[in-house]
């Protein structure tokens, strides 16, 4: 007598799990001929004999298991679990996690490794340096690998919402058109590290959010991982603020760039203020970007070494003619 068997693809991409136009789905088909199988979105019914069909279930777990960790399901892989093999192992010292397309996520620097630790190590972590040296990305790598293991429920992710040179109220529509621009690198990066059909589910089930610094007041977030961006452009107010937001179980990562303050001018930067105030405070960690840690397009390293270069440049010229302007009135006033 035939049974009927219940399958749920929770925590794999079904697009991922059942592959490009459903051909994973049609292997499995092949595979096992005497089963009838059917899905849709990420439920799989399965009619048959009641021990093969509860082998073909246990089978598929197996397959989930591999597609979440791995983020890629192929023809090779099915053929040989279903065999009873193990796939080839892809597991690698240096790789964090396996993105969206089942890309080796790994650190690139020795300063992008230290990172990681610190971030495993401490509840608090402050990454500082130059654009393009990889701090918000690891950031948010550790945090996506926090979530699929199980050691954070959410993720949260913010930016304050400070202009570089350009006005909100000059943008079209309504406020969240205005502030999402601010928050694009965010979504960019996630894109990269979960499959979208995943990632919209984690969004509109709350797993994972993202939201202006102004949008946290109030907030008391347990068993979170919470990534502050640019966190230059918070004023002092805002980093203390955000800095008591951090609940039980909680892992707290705030990146900043000092060389970009787009903070009102004689306005104290409130990451700049936080490292001093909190130098000596056990149980943070801290690491420093370098240029040499830029891990853009070629040209971003020249770029920055070239803007540091005109800065010293200006700067010289400035105390140059300070000096000299002491020396005149010097001179005058024998």
């Amino acid at each position: 007598m035939n049974s009927e068997r219940i399958y749920l693809v929770e925590e794999a991409d079904p697009t991922v799990f059942f592959g490009p136009n459903n051909k994973n789905l049609s292997l499995l088909k092949a595979l096992y001929p005497k089963l009838r199988i059917m899905a849709r979105g990420n439920i799989v019914k399965v009619i048959g004999e009641p021990d093969e069909c509860t082998d073909f279930v246990r089978f598929l777990s197996k397959l989930e298991k591999h597609t979440e960790r791995y983020n890629v399901l192929d023809d090779e892989t099915i053929v040989e679990m279903q065999r009873g093999e193990e796939p080839k192992e892809r597991i690698s010292e240096d790789v964090i996690i396996y993105g969206a397309g089942g890309k080796a996520i790994k650190a690139f620097s020795a300063n992008q490794r230290e990172m990681v630790r610190l971030v495993e190590e401490y509840d608090l972590v402050f990454a500082t340096g130059p654009a393009g040296s990889g701090k918000t990305f690891m950031a948010i790598v550790m945090a996506v690998k926090m979530l699929k293991s199980k050691q954070a429920r959410r993720i949260i992710l913010s930016r304050p919402a400070v202009e570089a040179g350009e006005k909100l109220g000059f943008l079209p529509g309504e406020m969240k058109d205005k502030l999402d621009p601010y928050l694009q690198p965010l979504y960019d990066a996630l894109q990269e590290l979960i499959p979208a059909i995943k990632l919209k589910e984690y969004m509109e089930m709350g797993v994972i959010q993202i939201a202006p610094l102004a949008f946290m007041r109030g907030r008391t977030l347990n068993d979170a991982v919470i990534i502050l961006d640019e966190a230059q452009n918070t004023t002092p107010h805002q980093m203390k603020m955000f800095l008591t937001r951090l609940g039980m179980n909680g892992k707290m990562i705030v990146t900043g760039d000092m060389s970009q303050i787009d903070l009102p001018k004689g306005t104290t930067s409130g990451l700049k203020q936080a490292l001093g105030i909190l130098k000596d405070t056990q149980g943070i960690g801290r690491i420093a970007f370098e240029k040499k840690d830029i891990a853009r397009h070629g040209l971003v390293k020249a770029i920055v070494e070239a803007y540091d270069e005109h800065d010293r440049r200006v700067k010289a010229e400035r105390e140059a003619a300070l000096q000299e302007n002491e020396d005149d009135n010097d001179s005058n006033n024998p």
